[in-house]
């Protein structure tokens, strides 16, 4: 197969597309321009994208052999990624930039235009497994998987993708942990063997979330307010800033307050306010969500799930049933309560190591209690 591989410039994409290479396919690599004033240097493991990340992923790209190109597609990962990132948090929600970046990125955009250069697929570095299966009428179905290496595990992330991205997409580091990944790299002499991993939000290169949004809608003061007494007991800058289950930096005046902590349990984008409360008010264990993209055909009827709304958060046994009239909308029972549930995050629903799909929470509540 005529393969893309997509590198990064880290140790991941490096060893993803040496064992393309190794597998007897057709390899180019190709690394993606998202900024659009890329740094010169990364700070430490925060950020990505840098012009020095570029020239790590050229370096591996020389050591094995294979063609290297920079795509440039900045203005649509600022569309398609950050600007969506401000709307949804100017609208109360907490969205999840990895999901987006997958189904509109690396899986939309760039797969399109491997395929209209006649490539037959994408490669990456994620940690996830495809499994082939043969269906009951002899077609050969691909399916997702966890990783073996459960703390690197990136499936939850991958959840946005549809049947036909999956039949065009390749994980080759799904079977194998990051230590032996390492190994593996230092191996092959890629000088990136030791490069730290990046983490958190690429586009945040300093972590400061509240700080970048305020940049981009400016401060919007308003009322912090218990959500039981509807007492005002402190104020704000952006109720943007905020999210479900955040605990610190509330600005709250603690005098009108017992000793119990306080935690966000609801943000109100359209007065501007930040709803606060125990923590017995963040359990949640139904959950409407939309926007769902199923890594196969739409389960039917009400099915045993494992649901999963964080990328490294716990798997939580539940029930899902997909609307009768909208595939696009399904319905979350969980067997247990989980605490800080946002709308904007994704729920993954997972049968053992399968995807079956994901959806964006819209509505969360808790059995036998009003919404």
């Amino acid at each position: 197969m005529r393969v893309v591989a997509a590198m990064s410039g880290g140790v991941d994409s490096a060893v993803a597309a040496a064992r393309m290479l190794d597998a007897g396919h057709d390899v180019v690599g190709v690394h993606l321009a998202l900024s659009q004033s890329a740094a010169t240097l990364r700070e430490s493991a925060r950020g990505c994208c840098t012009i020095e990340d570029a020239g790590d992923a050229r370096r591996v790209a020389d050591r094995l052999g294979i063609p290297f190109y920079v795509w440039d597609m900045a203005e649509r990962f600022k569309r398609d990624v950050m600007e969506d990132f401000v709307a949804e948090y100017q609208a109360g929600r907490t969205p999840n930039p990895c999901l987006r970046c997958n189904e509109s990125i690396k899986f939309a955009a760039l797969l399109d235009k491997a395929l209209a250069l006649g490539f037959d697929a994408v490669a990456t570095g994620h940690y996830a497994q495809i499994v082939e299966r043969v269906s009951a009428d002899g077609e050969v179905v691909r399916e997702l998987h966890r990783a073996v290496d459960a703390s690197k595990d990136q499936s939850y992330v991958l959840g946005v993708l549809d049947e036909d991205q999956l039949a065009r997409a390749f994980f080759p580091l799904g079977d194998t942990t990051k230590p032996d990944i390492r190994a593996e790299a230092a191996e092959r002499g890629f000088s990136i063997a030791k490069k730290p991993d990046s983490y958190d939000i690429c586009f945040i290169a300093d972590g400061d979330t509240r700080g970048w949004l305020t940049k981009r809608l400016g401060e919007q003061p308003g009322e912090v307010v218990d959500a039981v007494t509807g007492d005002v007991v402190g104020s704000h800058q952006g109720a943007y800033g905020f999210t479900i289950g955040q605990r610190r930096g509330l600005g709250l005046d603690r005098s009108s307050l017992d000793g119990d902590p306080r935690y966000v349990v609801g943000v109100e984008a359209s007065s501007n306010r930040v709803l606060i409360g125990t923590q017995d008010l963040l359990g949640v264990d139904v959950l409407r969500a939309d926007h769902a993209r199923w890594c196969g055909t739409a389960p039917e009827g009400e099915v045993r799930v494992g649901a999963q709304v964080r990328a490294h958060g716990e798997e939580v046994p539940a029930f899902a049933r997909v609307h009768a009239d909208d595939p696009e909308v399904v319905h979350v029972r969980l067997d247990s309560r989980l605490r800080g549930v946002a709308p904007g995050q994704s729920v993954v629903l997972y049968d053992g190591t399968r995807v079956i799909g994901s959806a964006t929470i819209a509505e969360t509540s808790r059995a036998g209690v009003p919404a």
